[in-house]
């Protein structure tokens, strides 16, 4: 319904527009009855609908819904249609329970596998979160109900989350925390952003300036509404100037006269309150056009799809001797208590009232002859107990095979606190090693929000990560040991060996006021690949029942301008005896930079389902921002003058596909030309190439010059070596070198003049 939002605003008085920044309740937004704007509701998610039955009352029950697999399991599946359809399934029943926007996705960058709230986050890399963000987003709102992309921004460790101060530099703030935020916000139009409670450089995420309204609203162009998570407020009246609109939940009337009485005094414009009010007035009617009385969704259908959800999300992360699928006619001893009390989903907010969970044991009893139980294991503590355990053995040594169902139970992450340590309790560790020693065909089933370390790995033939996936994880589990899926599922994050191996051991989680991202661009496999140092497992890793062959790649340009597109195309065979889905990556690398840069880089990817025998053809195509890091001297993306290498294949340890192109940049990397401007900056730009070349290589001969009279005068042959070796990195040197004793000779006014025309040229004087 078209409405004159500006009408309605003009209408409104100071005290009503106040208001309408502030929640009615916990969890609904005021109204103004006779101007005819209505209240709206909004929940938790974000991987599934947690509703409580009466929003206005904390004390009601939460209505049952569907619990998908949580955000670190969906990733795993890097299928973009699958998520999609999952957001589809939660807005159907956001809109049976009449709510218009759901609190998610959670797209904070998995810093530490140490943060408590991982289980529901996509990624360690900043274009997979923003690209599995921007399909939840998508699919949500194609039903015409709001998603709000949370925690903006920077918000990766749960120690003192409520006041931290987050210390980030430009560069990885804005290609590593913000990167992941970009998709949902501008290709996924995100109605809202919630931010986070933490700082940023100094600033509380509710009033921080650069973040809300530079980034946000400026240069990403967001339409909609910044909320606060709840209670992230700290000053009311600078927040709603530094871009935030809402704040939740209700805490009194309090925080809106602040408001009123600094538009009263002068310290507010009340234009700036007017802003707020239009992106208020605009999202409340878009959730009420939303709105479809007596809707209701297809319960079981929306199960089989998390069924479904949770066996693509899997990932296999070891199959020794191709112990998996296991058949029917094998005996089975299923041990641990997960078994038959599945954890399927994570602590904090986004706990679900499920509509029903699923058994493992109950569904590989249905697909195994020969099936029984050991509880391994007590849900509740670590101690070990060896009764247990022996049963447990007792009953491996009888069967052909042991799946044993570990992992971390709720006890040991959750929102609100962070890991420790990467172990599994003891209780687990002892019994798997136990069974284990006695019965060779050992698989390890894991349900866990974030990597573990894996002392026990080398004794057991499989292992199969099962994240934390949803009310259906227990009969999806089934289907994958049992080959009714093929496991098509790929690490979102590396798995380390150990805890003192991560990037932020050193930086996590901070002190008492800050933390330093001092690993800066270098998080997950950036890191280790830069490091060389071996994971347990690299990021992109899983494996399958059948094989796959990356058997060509093919460029449609060898040359390209940095305004251009390259298409990458990519031919990849199922060589195999069964169906299976392979999930292609492709990377950049650079080979030559100016700055420093991770040694390659996620950049596109797509998941294709191929029969025995079949072979496809995936296209790519990548851009300027597929080959720019973020320059600070322009604030802005930048792809350099250079090589890159384009590498593609299963996994980031893994690329066997390798192209190269050469891209041209036709943007200038500096806001204008000084003294301190290198001569690689000039050599890599057409109008000033040929004065950089000239004058480096005019003061080079100076230099060898001075080498070879120093190297005379001392007595010394290595001098005039050591000159040389000089020379080689004359093109970083500054343009001020060409005044002085090392350079060409210029006087300081000579070289202000170069400077002058060197900016005319670049229209860079204005």
């Amino acid at each position: 319904m078209k409405r004159n939002l500006n009408e309605i605003l003009s209408q409104m008085t100071l005290e009503e527009k106040a208001s309408l920044c502030s929640g009615l309740n916990m969890w609904q937004t005021k109204s103004v009855e006779r101007l005819g704007i209505p209240s709206i509701v909004m929940t938790d998610g974000p991987h599934g609908l947690r509703k409580q039955a009466n929003p206005g009352d904390m004390s009601s029950k939460t209505v049952p819904a569907t619990c998908f697999p949580s955000g670190a399991g969906l990733a795993s599946s890097w299928d973009r249609d699958l998520i999609r359809e999952v957001g589809e399934a939660i807005a159907e029943e956001c809109l049976q329970e009449d709510v218009q926007i759901i609190l998610g996705p959670a797209v904070n960058i998995k810093r530490s596998p140490l943060c408590g709230r991982n289980f529901e986050y996509f990624s360690e890399d900043p274009y997979l979160s923003s690209e599995m963000g921007a399909n939840h987003v998508k699919g949500v709102q194609s039903k015409g109900v709001g998603t709000s992309v949370k925690h903006f921004a920077a918000n990766n460790q749960e120690t003192l989350r409520n006041s931290i101060n987050a210390i980030v530099d430009e560069r990885t703030l804005n290609e590593i925390y913000l990167r992941s935020f970009e998709g949902p916000v501008v290709e996924g139009d995100a109605w809202t952003v919630m931010c986070a409670y933490n700082q940023v450089n100094g600033d509380y995420c509710s009033e921080n300036d650069y973040l809300l309204n530079q980034v946000l609203k400026k240069k990403w162009g967001h339409r909609g509404l910044v909320m606060t998570d709840w209670g992230a407020i700290n000053e009311r009246v600078k927040g709603l100037k530094a871009g935030l609109e809402l704040e939740m939940p209700y805490v009194g009337p309090e925080h809106d006269q602040m408001i009123v009485d600094a538009v009263k005094s002068g310290e507010l414009d009340e234009a700036v309150l007017d802003e707020a009010v239009i992106r208020l007035l605009t999202v409340i009617f878009q959730g009420v056009d939303g709105r479809q009385e007596g809707f209701t969704y297809d319960k079981e259908a929306h199960h089989l799809l998390a069924r479904r959800a949770a066996a693509d999300c899997m990932v296999l992360l070891k199959n020794d001797d191709r112990l998996l699928p296991l058949h029917s006619g094998q005996s089975v001893a299923v041990i641990g208590a997960f078994a038959k009390h599945p954890r399927y989903q994570g602590g904090g907010s986004s706990h679900i009232s499920p509509t029903r969970i699923d058994a493992a044991f109950d569904a590989i009893s249905s697909m195994a002859q020969d099936a029984e139980y050991a509880q391994g294991y007590n849900l509740k503590g670590d101690d070990i107990r060896q009764d247990l355990i022996d049963e447990a053995v007792k009953l491996a040594r009888s069967k052909d095979v042991a799946v044993i169902f570990a992992g971390l139970p709720e006890s040991f992450e959750s929102e609100g606190v962070d890991r420790t340590h990467l172990d599994m309790p003891l209780s687990q560790i002892r019994l798997i090693e136990a069974v284990a020693a006695v019965q060779p065909n050992t698989a390890v089933v894991l349900s866990n929000g974030s990597p573990i370390t894996m002392p026990w790995l080398p004794q057991v033939k499989a292992v199969l990560e099962g994240y934390l996936g949803g009310q259906a994880t227990g009969s999806a589990t089934a289907d994958v040991l049992y080959g009714a899926v093929n496991p098509s599922g790929k690490l979102a994050e590396t798995f380390p060996v150990r805890l003192e191996q991560t990037p932020s051991y050193l930086n996590f989680p901070g002190g008492k006021s800050e933390v330093n991202y001092g690993e800066g661009l270098f998080v997950g496999y950036r890191y280790y690949e830069a490091k060389k140092e071996q994971p347990l497992f690299p990021f992109g890793h899983g494996l399958s029942y059948t094989t796959y062959a990356y058997e060509g790649i093919a460029l449609d340009k060898t040359k390209i301008k940095d305004t251009e597109s390259l298409k990458v195309a990519v031919t990849v065979r199922n060589t195999g005896q069964v169906a299976g889905k392979e999930v292609v990556q492709l990377y950049v690398k650079p080979l030559g930079s100016s700055v420093v840069r991770p040694i390659k880089e996620l950049k596109g990817f797509a998941k294709v389902n191929l029969a025995p025998g079949e072979a496809a053809t995936v296209e790519f195509t990548l851009d300027k921002r597929s080959f720019a890091f973020f320059n600070t001297e322009i604030h802005d993306w930048f792809a350099e003058t250079g090589d890159y290498e384009i590498v593609v294949g299963p996994s980031s340890a893994e690329t066997p596909l390798a192209a190269i192109v050469h891209l041209e940049s036709t943007a200038v990397p500096f806001r204008k030309v000084d003294r301190n401007t290198k001569f690689f900056e000039l050599l890599a730009i057409p109008e000033t190439a040929e004065f950089a070349d000239q004058a480096m290589n005019g003061s080079l001969e100076r230099i060898k010059q001075m080498g070879a009279m120093f190297a005379e005068s001392m007595g010394d042959d290595g001098l005039a070596e050591l000159f040389e070796a000089v020379v080689q990195w004359r093109k970083y040197d500054a343009l001020r070198s060409l005044s002085g004793m090392m350079g060409g000779g210029m006087t300081e006014a000579e070289l202000a003049n170069v400077i002058d025309e060197l900016n005319e040229k670049l229209n860079l004087n204005s």
